[in-house]
């Protein structure tokens, strides 16, 4: 009896287990499926084209499917969606931001509606900290118009801001290309045109200006950043990261250790590195409209959500007599801001792109900058870098140091100032 009854339980056991695997392998099958492309557009989210060639097809189950055993390991991460440009960083972002937890969810050849379609699957159930965008590209040399590129950009940001209404949004303008690649100027300056209105005045959202960082004079792409006029290389990948790093660093992924510097002997520092204090909000590390940020060392003037907004903030203390400001500075591109010395701008901007300081040699694009303003009996000498930018701003006798907000984000830091007799 008893032997009969271990057997029909070992058989029992048998059925189970067969079962089991049949489910597992269903359950494997339905996998894969969900990673394939749709056979039509019945049912599908935004307007425009998906592709559907062969490579294509394979790639993007390819990809995703790889994607799915990651989603553990790649939660909370910084995640970049996009297509091939994007997927061009590798899987780690060619050692660019060596600090950061980062995933790379670009797919070779994607639209913005397949972008749309794969969004909670690839993105969303990461549960970013941060979502980099570039997109748009592939849907002009699909012959889709600019309205419908920017509605279905607009439709994944709006995705993003449902699952986390926190979680920042850096959206970067599309890169020029050509029109050779069925990809005109025109075209692309009306993507990111669209865009932006669509996305202006939301805090949660930073606009980067990679459109411009690319361009040439006609709008077009460079052979030496992109030798196909479509993909970046070694010197493009490079200059992109440049351009994002101030944003991360300011949204705190990248350069969160303290800026250990001392000001030379005669000079004092204007900004503690730490808060506001001497600039109208002592104790405060931000401004109430968020404009402006102490963070690690670095005085922030952020992008503004309207695009562009004239601002300033000012030293508490005045300045008269002689005296050396020295300061340093980062633009992202094409951002413009300004250094008021007493009453009087001092244009600080991405001086190449945004000039009027466009001849500069020693110019350092996406990198600090020196501004050294030697001011003696009312007139102002202005370097950068070493190269003169004013030879004699004229000043009034006295007034406060301050620092211009207009459009992209500036960063100051190192500012400090000698009231020593000057040569």
């Amino acid at each position: 009896m008893i032997r009969t009854s271990a057997r029909l339980l070992f058989l029992l056991l048998l059925s189970n287990l067969a079962v089991l695997g049949s489910s597992l392998s269903i359950l494997r099958a339905d996998d894969a499926t969900s990673f394939e492309l749709p056979a039509t557009d019945d049912g599908i989210p935004g307007a425009g084209p998906i592709r559907r060639y062969d490579w294509f097809k394979g790639l993007w189950k390819e990809r995703r499917a790889a994607w799915a055993t990651k989603v553990e390991q790649d939660q909370k991460g910084v995640v970049f969606l996009g297509d091939s440009i994007t997927q061009g960083w590798g899987d780690d972002f060619q050692g660019l931001f060596p600090a950061m937890k980062a995933a790379n969810r670009g797919i070779s050849g994607d639209t913005t509606r397949g972008m749309l379609l794969r969004l909670q699957q690839d993105v969303l159930s990461l549960n970013p900290s941060a979502v980099v965008m570039l997109m748009g590209t592939n849907d002009l040399e699909e012959q889709a118009e600019p309205q419908i590129i920017a509605d279905n950009i607009k439709l994944i940001v709006d995705e993003l801001k449902k699952h986390n209404p926190e979680m920042p949004i850096v959206l970067c303008q599309v890169f020029p290309s050509s029109a050779t690649k069925k990809r005109p100027a025109d075209k692309i300056r009306e993507i990111n045109k669209l865009t932006a209105m669509k996305v202006k005045g939301d805090p949660q959202i930073t606009v980067l200006d990679t459109w411009a960082l690319f361009a040439n004079e006609q709008g077009d792409a460079k052979a030496e950043e992109m030798p196909d006029l479509l993909h970046l290389n070694e010197i493009g990948y490079k200059k992109w990261a440049a351009a994002l790093t101030p944003i991360l660093a300011t949204l705190g992924f990248l350069e969160t250790e303290p800026d250990q510097f001392t000001p030379e002997e005669g000079f004092e520092s204007l900004f503690n590195g730490k808060d506001l204090t001497g600039w109208g909000h002592d104790g405060k590390t931000v401004t109430p409209d968020g404009r402006y940020v102490a963070k690690n060392g670095r005085f922030i003037v952020t992008t503004p959500a309207e695009g562009s907004r004239v601002q300033q903030l000012y030293t508490t203390r005045e300045f008269p007599g002689n005296f050396t400001l020295k300061l340093e500075f980062r633009a992202t591109p094409n951002a413009d801001s300004g250094v008021f010395i007493r009453k009087p701008q001092l244009q600080c901007r991405d001086y190449p792109l945004a000039g009027p300081y466009k001849m500069l040699k020693n110019y350092k694009a996406g990198d600090w900058n020196e501004l050294v303003v030697v001011v003696k009996d009312g007139v102002a000498h202005c370097t950068c870098n070493g190269e003169v930018i004013e030879e004699a701003l004229k000043v009034p006798e006295t007034g406060p140091i301050g620092l211009e907000g207009d459009r992209g984000q500036m960063e100051y830091r190192r500012i400090r100032i000698s009231t020593q007799p000057t040569k």
